[in-house]
């Protein structure tokens, strides 16, 4: 069995101000193997961005508090290391892909400047930092004559795979990326994951997919977790959760996705609000929406169940049904 080159264990971060304590991760654990592709899945607010911010240890501090678990990366734990070799991961081992490729570049720098620079930060001389960086511009599909061209000269779609550029210049071993089609129209949203898709073959990277769109988890993903109020409540394969989806808060994603191939008039979605993570419901974080509720479910310690090899939920139902150990 190939090892799992990031795992991520019992991890807890809050956001603590004076006015309140927000519960943002709560005791997420999964892991990846090299050259996977795990997906995080789940509604806005779920978690989702800080669990990756925590990987790559960019948390806003204050307020942003790691307060347990454990980042393990090609055997290290990230949240042990020194910040100046911390430094060294950060772009050379573990890169990320924000969200808004217009606010992550620089406007006033040309954008083969701004991937030279993260060559040049890791060792590199300018000129082999410039040849790269043409590298990799022709790399995602832009020609080398564009270096010198500042972001608002690009469309979403070239400034997305500029970001792109400048996250793989340094040929990571695991790339974070956070929705990173999300702005785009679909169209360029194809292209660009088809980009994505091509490069992640090419260099064997590793790949933690943020989204919430279960179409490009389709194409895109080998495994899934669906995160709800920093929670995982279910992880497994892609054909896993695709096909056998087992937690309500699953089904009720799926609920929510028109089908093409029917007549239903309606869609099924879920009912209710996320919860305020300021004050998390006890029990199941998602027994106030939950179609299934019962009263065990509001006050029980409701821990993960493997119910297919390498499929785990974490529902009293489910567990009961599959006669299930928690994990």
């Amino acid at each position: 069995m190939q090892q799992d080159f990031l795992s991520v264990r019992d991890l807890f971060v809050n956001y603590e101000t004076s006015e309140a304590n927000v519960h943002a991760v709560n005791g997420v654990s999964f892991n990846l193997e090299k050259g996977k592709t795990l997906a995080l899945v789940g509604e806005t607010g779920a978690g989702k961005t800080t669990i990756a911010r925590s990987i790559l240890r960019v948390l806003p501090n204050p307020p942003a508090k790691i307060k347990g678990g454990q980042i393990l990366f090609e055997g290290k734990n990230l949240l042990e290391l020194p910040e100046d070799e911390m430094r060294r991961v950060r772009g050379s081992k573990i890169t990320m892909i924000f969200q808004d490729p217009m606010t992550a570049l620089n406007p006033v720098m040309y954008v083969g400047d701004q991937i030279a620079e993260v060559v040049e930060e890791h060792g590199e001389s300018k000129a082999q930092a410039r040849k790269r960086a043409i590298e990799m511009l022709e790399t995602v599909g832009i020609p080398a004559e564009r270096y010198e061209e500042y972001p608002h000269q690009f469309s979403g779609g070239m400034r997305q795979r500029v970001v792109i550029a400048i996250a793989l210049a340094c040929s990571p071993g695991l790339l974070l990326a956070d929705e990173p089609t999300t702005a785009l129209d679909v169209t360029i949203q194809a292209q660009v994951l088809d980009l994505m898709r091509k490069l992640n073959s090419t260099l064997q990277t590793s790949m933690l997919l943020i989204t919430h769109d279960l179409g490009v988890v389709a194409e895109m993903c080998d495994d899934v977790a669906i995160v709800y109020a920093g929670q995982i409540l279910e992880i497994g394969s892609k054909e896993d959760i695709f096909d056998h989806p087992a937690h309500p808060y699953t089904l009720g994603l799926f609920g929510a996705i028109p089908e093409m191939d029917t007549d239903s008039e309606r869609l099924s979605p879920i009912s209710g609000f996320p919860p305020d993570p300021t004050d998390l419901p006890g029990g199941c974080c998602f027994n106030p929406r939950c179609p299934q509720v019962r009263d065990e479910c509001r006050n029980a310690t409701i821990g993960m169940a493997e119910i297919s090899q390498g499929h785990f939920c974490r529902c009293l139902n489910v567990k009961e049904s599959n006669n299930a150990n928690p994990g």
